[in-house]
Formats: C-alpha cells, structure tokens, sequence
C-alpha cells in the first residue's frame, strides 16, 4: 500500500543538473534565437515577395511590347490590298524591321494561316543570324546560376508554357486568336529551360475589317536579369542577417543563460551540503539587471538559510544541556529512592522526583511551543491589531489573577480611539503577557507595575515598567538568550524556562519592531528604580 503513494518520476537535483548540461543549448538560448529567427524568416520572405516585383516589370513590358504589334499592325494594313493581307508585302514589312528590334515577328490571316516569320531564315536568302556565345562561367558563378534558374523555375510556375513549335496555324496561339477577334492579346509564358517568354498580338486592319494579326514574341533576359540580381541583394542581406541574428542571439543567450547556469549549480551545491553558505554563490550585484537581483536574492536566501542552520544547531544544544540536569537529577533521586527505606526520606525523594518532572514537563512545552514558532509568524496573516484594546484585557486579567497578593497592575491608555499596528494578535499578546508576567515576578509584592502605551505618526510605543531589584549590570542583552536562568531570590527553583523574553524578542522582531530593555534610573546618582522595557511596533 505505501507504494502506491510513491512518486515514480521525482530525480534528485544532481540529476536534474547533470541533465542540464548534457543539453548543447539551453531552453533560453533555443527561445531567444527562434525569436530572432522570425524576424529573419520575414526578411527571407520578402526574396518571394519579388514575385510582385517582377509581374510589375513583365506588365510593363507587355505594355511596350503591345505598342510595338499595335506599329506593326497599322503598317502592315496600311500595305494591304482591300479585304486581302498580300503575303509577299507582309514578309516585306516583316523583314524590313532593323535587327535592334529584337521581337520575333509572326503574321496570321484571318483564315489562321501563317503568311509570315520575320525568323524564317528561308525566305530570307538563307541568312542566319549569329551571336557570339559567352564565356564558360566558373564553378562558383555556375553554381550561383543554377540556383537562380531553380528560383526563377519555381516563381514563374505559374506561367503556362510558351509554343515554341513551328506551327503555322492561329489555333496553338491563344494571343492571336484574341487578336482576330479584334482585341489586344498579351500575355507572359515560360519555355522549355524556364525562362521568361512575352507573347503580344495585334489586330491587322483595313478600314474596320480585321484582315489577320501580328504576333510578337520576345525573349525578357533584362527582366531576368533585374530580378535575378534584387533577389541576390536580397539573399545575401538575409544571408548576412542571419550571420549576424545568429551571433548576437548567442551572445544574448550567453549573457542570459551562463551567469543562470553558474547561479542554478551554486544553488545545488549548497541543496546538496557541498557549499559553505553566501560566499559561494556568484555575486553578480554589478549586472543592476534582473540577473544580479536573483544572484543577491540567492545571497541572501542563503545567508539565512545558513543563519537558521546554525540558530537550529545551538537551539538544539540548548535544548539538550537544560533537560541533562533535570534527567541529572531524576536519575539520582530515583536511584537513591530504590535503596532508602525511611518514609520521610522516601517522601523528601519524591518530592524532588514530581518537581523534576513537572520542571522537565514545562521546559518540554516552552520548547515546543519556541520551535514552532518560526513557522507560525511565517504562515500567519498579519492583520490590524487594536494595541489599546488588547492591553487594557491583558492588564485587567493579571489583575484578577494576582487579587491582593501581588503588585498593583496600573495601564495608562493614550487618547480615547483605537491604537492600530498591523500584526498577529495572539502573538503580540503573548509579548505583552511574557514582560508583565516577568515584572510581577520580580516586583515586590507592595510594588506597581506599569503599562504605557503611546500612539507616535509612523510606530507605536509600549512600555512596561516595575519596581524590582532591575536588570544585573552588564547582562541587559544576556536576559534575551535562551535559557537564561536569573531568577529573583526565594522564588521556586524550576518554575521558569528561561525562554519568555526570547520569544517575546523573536515575535517582536518578526512583526518588524523592536524589543529592547533598560534600568530605571533610582532618587540618587547610579540607583535602580526597577526594569523597563520598551516594545516599538511599526503602524
């Protein structure tokens, strides 16, 4: 059944470190570079976003191009014959344009058929045109090449592929067909290798006949060319973008992530009992960022945890000298009790026996309640405390409890209204019983006890006096150890702990306040009047 209730996947803190750096990069590292990342994917994005660039250029073209068939076009119906495109005149007008016209020329009839290529090398007496090939580019250019023409493949995928064949009907070009029906037929396509072919036709007419129409294709390698050489521009800014993101991401990760890492194996260390306290955590207090605040927290953190280590190890020797000498005591009187047979001595043993164990019993409870202590103050919920209040019942219990065998108990309340300090109430009174409980055991039993309380603008002001023999000289600061055993003369041996006025310290400072005790000075130079002491509580 215990099992059941086990935790199958808790590993200890050497594994979780140990884990830690088996990772290459840190989870921050990995965070803050895919932030950077983004940006650069945007700026990556922006290569493809050319698309829209080059449709710009291409409509542009087109355009020029429309022009140039529309030129075409009028000439050629200025030189037909009436409701007839004379092929012999079309191949004239057709051959006639100079060579820096640089579009392939196409003449169709209105029947379909092709009347005349300005390409058509036959018809032209066999010339050819030539043009000088160029150099062999090297490995690092072609390869730079290869890798445009696969861009430039898949940012004109969405062209439809140019007709290239010798066809010498209408019907394979959908731009001469618009052409006969009148209009302007343009558009953009891709050849067989991807590169950018424009297509634009014309309406040949004679008066409002259409007669056939011309069709011109070119090549755009300046486009290409321009697109080719933006995309570039913008590759190689990526590029360096992207060095550069890299880079300051790691160094922003490494400032980030190694002063942590450094903290987080400092904090193990001292988890696991290898550290000695503050000293051996990293003090990055000079950073004055969030990392030196976490470095002086962990600091201080520590500082405390080592303070309560060592408050916990001399409260336990404490705790272990003050039962030795009741257990001391036990021990002897039970063994003297076994062997003694006389009933006045057997009673005397006794006695002693119940006065140990009553002294062992108190001492067990104010152990008890002073190590709960801490944890109390720290889970409590501090609230407004009403300190006039909470004096006056104070007072008006130990007066009942005292009648007409003790001193007198007298409380000066300040104005009418409510003192306030914001705090534990059980724990404040506890305070407040503890110092009027030890002012009535060291006062007379004609004496006065006095209780003061004074409302100041930022804290509030308690004081209890009395008329006892006051605080030994030199051992004021003493009187607030654990366990310290001064007691006035004839009182009961056992009957205190010696633990009131530390823990009425200890909740004092725990509400932010001060406790603190003094001689009240007497009639004459260098005479004690009694004790005082004085309790400060921030409102």
């Amino acid at each position: 059944m215990e099992s059941a209730t086990a935790t199958p996947n808790t590993e200890s803190g050497a594994a979780r470190g140990a884990r830690r750096r088996r990772r290459r990069f840190s989870a921050l590292t990995r965070q803050v570079l895919a932030v950077n990342l983004i940006a650069l994917g945007i700026v990556i994005a922006g290569v493809f976003a050319l698309d829209q660039y080059r449709r710009g250029l291409i409509e542009g073209r087109l355009d020029a191009l429309a022009t140039h068939a529309s030129i075409v076009a009028a000439a050629l119906g200025d030189a037909a014959a009436p409701q007839f495109l004379d092929p012999g005149r079309a191949w004239r007008i057709v051959s006639s344009l100079p060579p820096t016209f640089g579009p392939r020329a196409r003449v169709f009839r209105n029947d379909g058929e092709l009347v005349a290529d300005s390409r058509d090398s036959a018809r032209a007496g066999g010339r050819v045109a030539m043009r000088e090939l160029p150099p062999p580019e090297a490995p690092a250019r072609a390869l730079l090449a290869r890798l445009d023409d696969a861009l430039d493949r898949l940012l004109t995928g969405d062209l439809p592929p140019s007709v290239e064949a010798e066809h010498r009907r209408v019907e394979y070009f959908s731009e001469a067909v618009a052409a006969l029906r009148g209009g302007i037929g343009a558009r953009a396509r891709h050849d067989a290798e991807g590169r950018l072919v424009l297509n634009v036709a014309a309406p040949v007419r004679r008066v409002r006949e259409v007669l056939g129409a011309v069709l011109l294709t070119a090549g755009a390698p300046d486009i290409e060319a321009r697109v080719r050489e933006t995309r570039r521009d913008a590759m190689l800014s990526g590029l360096a973008v992207l060095g550069l993101t890299v880079l300051l991401s790691l160094w922003l990760a490494g400032t980030v992530t190694r002063p942590l890492r450094r903290l987080a194996a400092a904090a193990e260390r001292v988890a696991a009992g290898q550290a000695g306290g503050a000293a051996d955590i990293p003090d990055l207090s000079r950073r004055a960022d969030e990392i030196g605040d976490l470095s002086v927290a962990l600091r201080d953190m520590t500082a405390e945890l080592r303070a309560r280590v060592e408050e916990i190890e001399r409260f336990a020797a404490d705790v272990a000298h003050e039962l030795k000498n009741p257990l001391s005591s036990l021990h002897s009187a039970a063994d003297i009790f076994v062997r003694v047979e006389d009933p006045a001595d057997r009673r005397r043993l006794r006695d002693v026996l119940l006065q140990d164990i009553a002294r062992m019993n108190r001492l067990i409870g104010d152990i008890s309640a002073a190590s709960r202590l801490d944890a109390e103050l720290t889970r409590a919920v501090a609230a407004p405390v009403d300190l006039a209040a909470l004096l006056e019942t104070l007072v008006a219990v130990e007066r009942g409890k005292a009648a007409d065998e003790g001193p007198r108990i007298v409380f000066a309340r300040p104005a009418p209204g409510p003192v306030t300090a914001p705090g534990i109430e059980d724990r404040l009174g506890q305070v407040f019983r503890n110092l009027i409980d030890n002012a009535v055991s060291f006062s007379p039993p004609d004496g006065t006890i006095r209780v003061t309380l004074e409302a100041r603008p930022d804290h509030a002001l308690a004081t209890v006096e009395d008329d006892g023999p006051g605080l030994p000289p030199g051992r004021i600061a003493a009187i607030f150890d654990r366990f310290y055993s001064e007691r006035p003369s004839g009182e009961a041996f056992g009957l205190h702990s010696g633990l009131g006025l530390n823990i009425a310290r200890r909740i004092v400072e725990a509400h932010g306040g001060q406790l603190r005790a003094e001689n009240r000075p007497g009639a004459t130079p260098g005479a004690v009047a009694g004790a005082r002491f004085i309790v400060r509580l921030p409102r």
